[in-house]
């Protein structure tokens, strides 16, 4: 077995000062969180027990006497390791690195809200206020959690420190360990007089009102964040955040393509011969729309601005109405002659095969991408 005093790097009449100081040097070195590897690993326990041995006077007499090597199995081994956690995170081992009691205040819950819009909300943005079933601050203890002139005492167990040591019997021997306080939970202080609303909670279950200014542009299934709208914390720590979850409804007219409206107008035989200027509902209210002779079904016509204002932007989309010239299915005699006289005098050429087409509107829909 190696010399504890050349493992330590110490004369054999090193203080206990000198052994505790070579001791937390070599520790920092070789502590497996800093030094990861079998080799500093084996060296860090031949560290830690040679420490064990010469640090106790009694173990120390016998290991100079040529006695007792200082074996695992004593009542002070591994005692060494509460000196490791002294050394790097300033308390006992165990319990939390930090050796300092928990905070009853803590961040609350993020809550989640679904709200449903019509199209036109899209269009323009739209405020709404906002039910949502969510905890609150106590307004009788304000997050104290406890009864109006009382206060937290300290715990009695554990003197505030929020962990007790207890001793654990293992095959290596007894080894003490840092464990949350039982009575406390780890708080370090105990609450003799709850709140009776709360419950010494320091926050209640309640129906509040939330308004949103909701913007133009949202899409369906699109979340937004409310920083801070969300629960209140135990003991009146901070809020959560909120998330918005919107829902679009349909529209029996218009659907949107990014950040324009789509829309089909029917247009007369006559009108799509001729020509015409029709008024047509937009979600603005009524907007002219000038429809061009010969205009054929399929065409579309565009209305600068009158889409959806971009989530992230200020210039509108467009509205596109695609049209769908309306075939007379019925005919008095007198049209027949007219349409018969019509076709003769403009010499209509004969029916012929052009690119298929799966319906008015695959080919709209190839115009409106297009």
């Amino acid at each position: 077995m190696a010399d504890h005093y050349e493992v330590l790097g110490v004369s054999r009449e090193a203080t206990t000062d000198e052994i505790k100081k070579a001791y937390r040097r070599l520790a920092r070195e070789l502590h497996p969180d800093v030094n990861p590897g079998e080799e500093a690993s084996e060296r860090f326990k031949l560290v830690t027990h040679a420490y064990d041995v010469l640090s106790d006077p009694d173990q120390r007499a016998r290991y100079d006497m040529g006695g007792d090597q200082g074996g695992f199995g004593g009542a002070a081994g591994f005692g060494g390791f509460n000196d490791i956690f002294e050394t790097f995170f300033g308390g006992g081992g165990g319990g939390g690195r930090s050796g300092r009691p928990r905070s009853r205040r803590e961040r609350g819950q993020d809550a989640l809200v679904r709200v449903t819009l019509d199209l036109g909300d899209v269009v323009f943005g739209v405020h709404r206020d906002i039910e949502v079933d969510t905890a609150v601050l106590c307004d009788t203890c304000e997050g104290s959690c406890c009864q109006p002139g009382t206060s937290p005492v300290t715990c009695d167990i554990c003197h505030g420190s929020g962990h007790v040591q207890r001793q654990v019997r293992s095959l290596l021997g007894n080894v003490v360990t840092n464990a949350p306080c039982n009575v406390c939970q780890g708080y370090g202080t105990t609450i003799p007089y709850p709140c009776a609303t709360c419950q010494g909670q320091g926050r209640v279950r309640s129906r509040r009102t939330v308004s949103l200014d909701i913007p133009a542009g949202v899409e369906n299934g699109l979340r937004l964040q409310l920083p801070g709208s969300g629960e209140v914390g135990p003991a009146g720590g901070p809020n959560g955040d909120l998330y918005l979850e919107v829902t679009v409804n349909s529209h029996d007219v218009f659907s949107r393509e990014g950040d324009d409206l789509l829309a089909t107008l029917e247009v007369s035989m006559s009108d799509a011969i001729l020509g015409t200027t029709t008024s047509i509902e937009s979600l603005d209210g009524k907007v002219d729309l000038e429809i061009r002779p010969g205009v054929q079904s399929g065409d579309v016509l565009t209305i600068k601005g009158r889409g959806i204002t971009p989530l992230r932007g200020t210039n509108r989309g467009d509205l596109r109405v695609g049209v769908h010239v309306v075939t007379p299915t019925r005919l008095g005699s007198k049209e027949r002659a007219l349409i018969e006289d019509f076709a003769k005098r403009t010499h209509a050429p004969s029916p012929k095969l052009a690119e298929f087409h799966q319906g008015l509107f695959a080919k709209l829909r190839d115009r409106f991408r297009g």
